[in-house]
């Protein structure tokens, strides 16, 4: 039985310090490092991720970004 607060992970859901490669809003193909993996209020999982090589989105550069999971396509 689970106590209040308690979380339970299955596999590997938290990704911090592991390289990723995946897409950032489903367009943009990207690489880095996660540097935080948390679950957000809704209770789903976001990687925040240094890029390897900066991306320009919507005339901004962007050095990190936030994944959700189904847009990790792979753990390096």
């Amino acid at each position: 039985m689970l106590r209040d607060k308690e979380i339970v992970v299955i596999g590997e859901t938290f990704l911090d310090g592991k390289r990723v490669i995946g897409m950032y809003l489903g367009d943009y193909a990207v690489s880095g490092v996660v540097r935080l993996s948390r679950v957000t209020y809704g209770g789903t999982i976001s990687h925040h991720v240094t890029l390897d090589n900066p991306i320009t989105v919507f005339g901004e550069v962007r050095e990190s970004v936030i994944l959700e999971p189904e847009f990790v396509k792979g753990v390096l």
